[in-house]
């Protein structure tokens, strides 16, 4: 299969064409490295002794993605691109709807016009909102009572894919609801690098105990959960990739959803120790006002996944913090190094 992976030079984007091209399938790469590196992709190369195709264009500009898609010839499209931090989508809630709407729109657009059938959109667990019950499967309603912007555009996202399912019902799409992805290869040669102040908890960790930064803010410690901390369910990226490569490949009619987690919680400052022990030492911390979007609590129900998909994580949170204490510690810079 040849498939398309728009921001595939991205966290997750990097590590799925990893696994797709170990598991015999052709990688095309398009991003606009707004916030991803064209040494992601050269790794990955470096990694699987495999080429990739890369197109640099911006999917929001309806002119420039059409002028990508001129002569590609693909199989499917995984569609990672867009914007993804909770806080600064609070912030900036018109840029996050215009540049995470527009570009699927765009996409479903030249995806029917060139005859493009099969999708699978990286969602996410903020589309649950405020967990009604805990852990949550896919019928836990969505849309309601969303926290932020970006979980609002997921949302709205995935509608605009089962609206145009109907019209176009040669089309089949899968969305995949992450959790918390973490974690890195476990070469160290690819991860997480993001631009900035890290917007989620494991880079900042990873930063704070490269001597980056001074400490951890930890965002609340007056959620009803056992230790005061937000709970998440932390799921490493190569067992989510490799959800991605089990969903292109059992793809079927219609829009099916999956989410995709280990179904297990665990407190942030639960990870601060884990990351603590991986790395050989203390990482500092304080406790600061929580964040304006943030929710207690929120794990998985990923028996659908492990059922429909016969996939299943297979790598802990102990193994997460090892992989990304390894590529923390060889790039303390990210790709820049």
């Amino acid at each position: 299969m040849r498939v398309l992976l728009t921001g595939g030079a991205g966290y997750i984007g990097s590590h799925t064409a990893l696994v797709l091209l170990e598991r015999g399938h052709e990688v095309v790469v398009l991003d606009d490295f707004s916030n991803s590196s064209r040494e992601a992709v050269r790794r990955v190369e470096e990694l699987t002794g495999r080429s990739i195709p890369v197109i640099e264009a911006d999917l929001a500009d309806r002119a420039a993605a059409g002028e990508a898609f001129a002569g590609l010839d693909v199989d499917a499209v995984v569609h990672f691109a867009g914007l993804k931090a909770v806080g600064e989508s609070v912030a900036q809630p018109t840029r996050y709807y215009r540049v995470n709407i527009d570009s699927t729109l765009n996409l479903l657009d030249i995806m029917r016009e060139r005859g493009i059938t099969r999708l699978v959109f990286s969602s996410s667990a903020t589309v649950y909102g405020d967990p009604q019950y805990v852990p949550q499967d896919e019928a836990h309603p969505t849309g309601v009572g969303l926290t932020n912007p970006y979980g609002w555009s997921k949302a709205m996202i995935e509608q605009i894919i089962r609206d145009a399912q109907v019209s176009w019902p040669e089309l089949e799409a899968v969305l995949l609801r992450y959790f918390n992805p973490v974690g890195a290869h476990p070469s160290g040669r690819i991860g997480e690098d993001p631009t900035g102040i890290p917007n989620n908890l494991m880079p900042f960790i990873a930063q704070v105990a490269v001597g980056k930064r001074e400490k951890l803010a930890v965002f609340g410690d007056s959620y009803l959960t056992p230790d005061g901390t937000g709970v998440r369910d932390y799921i490493h990226v190569m067992d989510l990739a490799e959800g991605h490569a089990a969903a292109l490949e059992r793809m079927t009619s219609g829009v099916t959803t999956y989410n995709l987690g280990s179904g297990t919680g665990s407190s942030v400052l639960e990870v601060v120790r884990a990351f603590g022990e991986a790395a050989g030492r203390e990482i500092p911390y304080e406790v600061v006002p929580a964040r304006g979007g943030d929710v207690a609590e929120t794990v998985a129900n990923p028996e659908k996944a492990n059922r429909e998909l016969a996939w299943q994580t297979t790598r802990s949170l102990a193994d997460a913090c090892r992989d990304s204490w390894a590529w923390q510690s060889a790039n303390p810079d990210g790709y820049g190094a």
